[in-house]
């Protein structure tokens, strides 16, 4: 193994690289930074990425198996709950991730181009609670339609969170359950 190797891994690279990403957007991304954060010189990083895009892709796979455990302990806690209450805590948990990790969770839905957008195993893995309980909620045959729609709702909402544009008062907290519910309800009506 080559002392370089040896100095960084591609775990603390992504890691550099998303917490790069959370401070200062895509473009704080540079493969110079990322190397003086792991402290090795930026030729070190190629031995473990092939360039950008794959450092990107690398990240935004893993904030998907990130969000995927997040989601996936969130179902394992209320597998005993009605479907409604399991949607309300994925859509919880979702929104916890978002706001601990803006910027990757706008990665995952970004389209920067085929090579960096969120692989679809890791994705697919984020997804499969969220499409389980809508399967409960509207059946098989419309449960990727309903967790399209649930997952629309978050996002755009933690999206709208993150960019501060909730600026009228009241109760955030209250409105996004209020829009977690009342897709619970519409779903379960469909």
């Amino acid at each position: 193994m080559s002392p370089a190797r040896a100095l960084t891994s591609l775990p603390a690279i992504v890691a550099a690289g998303r917490s790069l990403l959370e401070e200062g957007g895509l473009d704080a991304v540079t493969m110079a930074t990322v190397a003086a954060r792991v402290g090795v010189k930026p030729p070190s990083l190629y031995k473990h990425v092939r360039d950008r895009a794959a450092l990107l892709a690398a990240m935004a796979t893993d904030g998907a198996q990130e969000l995927a455990v997040v989601l996936a302990e969130a179902a394992r806690k209320r597998a005993d709950a009605p479907p409604a209450e399991r949607l309300t805590a994925l859509a919880g948990a979702y929104r916890g991730f978002a706001r601990r990790s803006p910027r990757t969770a706008a990665m995952l839905f970004a389209n920067y181009g085929p090579e960096l957008q969120a692989p679809l195993e890791p994705a697919g893995l984020a997804a499969k609670p969220v499409i389980d309980v809508a399967a409960e909620l509207v059946g098989a045959a419309r449960s990727l339609a309903a967790a399209r729609v649930l997952t629309a709702f978050t996002y755009g909402f933690t999206s709208m969170e993150a960019a501060g544009a909730f600026r009228f008062g009241g109760d955030v907290d209250e409105a996004f359950q209020l829009g977690v519910a009342a897709l619970a309800r519409g779903l379960a009506a469909a």
